[in-house]
Parts: C-alpha cells; sequence; structure tokens
C-alpha cells in the first residue's frame, strides 16, 4: 500500500463493485482500524473513540480474535461494527482462491464462537485480491476498501505528516485506514487524539458501516 493518499478515482472505477467511500453519508466520516485486537492497540484506540463518543469498524484478524476474545467483545459492546480481515492476514495475491476462501470462512467462524455474530463486512489485507477471489467473496460480503490511507503503519512519516494529510484528504462520506496493531502502537498516540479532536471541530460525526 502506497503511504497517505487518496484513492485516485480511476482505481475506483477499476473496481466499482467494492465500497470507496459513502457519498451519501449525512455530515458523517466512516473510520475504520485493521488487523486487531491487540492488547494495549486496541483498547487505547476505544478508550480514545469513546472519550469523545465516536463510533469506527474493526476489520478484525481471526486470529487475533482466537487470542483475545475479551478484547474482540469489547470492541463489539462498545457499540463499533466489525468486519472479517481474514484468519491469518493473507495476501490475497499469493494465495490460491480456495485457500484465500477457507482462511476468510476460518476468521467468519471464530467470529460467530466468540462474538456471535455474521458480519456482511470483508476488507482485504494489504488492499490486494486476486479476481477470482474477489467475484467470490462479493457474493457474499461487501467488500470495503477506502479512500483515505493513513500510512500510520510507515516508520518513515512523522505523527504531524500522518495527522496533517489524513486531514487533508478527509471530505465528507471518506472511509479512513488505520491499524491497531504493533507497528502503530506508539505512533498512535501521538496523532490519533488530535485527529479525532479536528473531526469533531469540523462538525462532523463519525459512523459504523
Amino acid at each position: 500500500m502506497v503511504p497517505i493518499h487518496k484513492t485516485p478515482i480511476w482505481i475506483q472505477r477499476i473496481f466499482p463493485h467494492r465500497i470507496w467511500q459513502k457519498k451519501d453519508a449525512d455530515e458523517a466520516v466512516f473510520l475504520t482500524f485493521d488487523d486487531g485486537p491487540v492488547p494495549g492497540v486496541t483498547d487505547y484506540v476505544l478508550d480514545e473513540l469513546a472519550k469523545r463518543n465516536q463510533k469506527a469498524t474493526f476489520f478484525m484478524v481471526g486470529d487475533n480474535v482466537r487470542k483475545h476474545p475479551e478484547l474482540a467483545g469489547r470492541v463489539l459492546q462498545a457499540g463499533h461494527s466489525i468486519g472479517n480481515h481474514t484468519f491469518h492476514h493473507l495476501h490475497g495475491l499469493r494465495f490460491g482462491k480456495d485457500s484465500y476462501l477457507e482462511d476468510i470462512r476460518k476468521c467468519d467462524l471464530i467470529l460467530q464462537e466468540v462474538l456471535a455474530i455474521q458480519t456482511p463486512l470483508f476488507r482485504p489485507p494489504y488492499g490486494w485480491m486476486t479476481p477470482a477471489q474477489a467475484r467470490k467473496v462479493a457474493k457474499e460480503k461487501t467488500i470495503v476498501m477506502w479512500d483515505v490511507l493513513s500510512g500510520d503503519y510507515d516508520p518513515k512519516l512523522s505523527p504531524r505528516s500522518i495527522l496533517e494529510t489524513s486531514l487533508e484528504k478527509l471530505e465528507l462520506g471518506s472511509i479512513v485506514v488505520f491499524h491497531d496493531q504493533q507497528k502503530t502502537k506508539e505512533v498512535l498516540p501521538k496523532f490519533l487524539p488530535e485527529f479525532l479532536d479536528q473531526i469533531k471541530e469540523r462538525g462532523l460525526q463519525t459512523a459504523t458501516l
């Protein structure tokens, strides 16, 4: 993934059967967090969202749900949405259709077992999947992409640049990607509170997908 960018319209048009943003959103933006739940990171994000009464969608890795069921449950209890992010965080281009689909199914099973939910939402790790994988997944789930990629996972980016560029690209209906994982544990506190405050100051609401 290219750090911090606004997904070009031409890319969105090439893949029209995926959600990139929600133009019909009423004064709302959509915050998403990928790769959790991870102790010390996901709970920090939950606390910051709760301080501002803001909502988000968490695309969870099934194996992390298995390891941290109570933290996954806390996300749900706080009123946030949960999506499938595969069980092992697979890069779709490196796996065949059957093994990739099986990993998605395995994530669904652990979400049902731990949280008693059946999510209609799916986001491919790294944003990549083959056309055959996408066609099959789209028959059963909504494939959620993004139009604002924060780049919070990139150690070469400063917290200030993550903050400023993400805010610059933000618009009504934007779907913004952050990550609640070990790689972002140190950087999130340096920009996320101000980002969330700026959303409120702009009069924008946050909503779940």
